[in-house]
């Protein structure tokens, strides 16, 4: 299987990541944080939209495998392992080396419940 890279460039750093290691990306303001499947959190400067672009500009149909949820994510859907919405949290896994968990809305949980559903990811 080969490796599908993803590039963020700004004026002093660059970060090439493998787009499958990435689990979710985390926007705070005019930053995003990249959180991989090792559990490391890397930082660009680049707000969550933009951070959106760069995955549909670099990646075309692979980005789709990427999901916007509210104002703070963009989780990598293959990650998803469990959506309680009652609890209002969304479980990130492999199953076997992390689990991430992150409260997000009800109305946002069922629309990512239903997606999944539908698309069966």
């Amino acid at each position: 299987m080969t490796q599908q890279r993803i590039y963020f460039n700004s004026r002093d750093k660059l970060v090439r990541l493998d787009i499958q290691k990435i689990v979710f990306f985390e926007g705070d303001g005019n930053y995003t944080y990249i959180v991989t499947a090792n559990k490391q959190k890397v930082c660009v400067t680049l707000n969550l939209s933009h951070t959106e672009e760069a995955l549909a500009l670099q990646l075309g149909e692979q980005a789709k495998q990427f999901m916007r949820i509210g104002k703070r994510f963009i989780v990598n859907m293959n990650y998803i392992y469990q959506i309680d919405i009652l609890k209002q949290t969304l479980m990130l896994s492999d199953c076997e080396h992390f689990l991430f968990q992150m409260r997000i809305s009800k109305e946002a949980l069922k629309v990512v419940k239903e997606l999944m559903i539908q698309t069966k990811i």
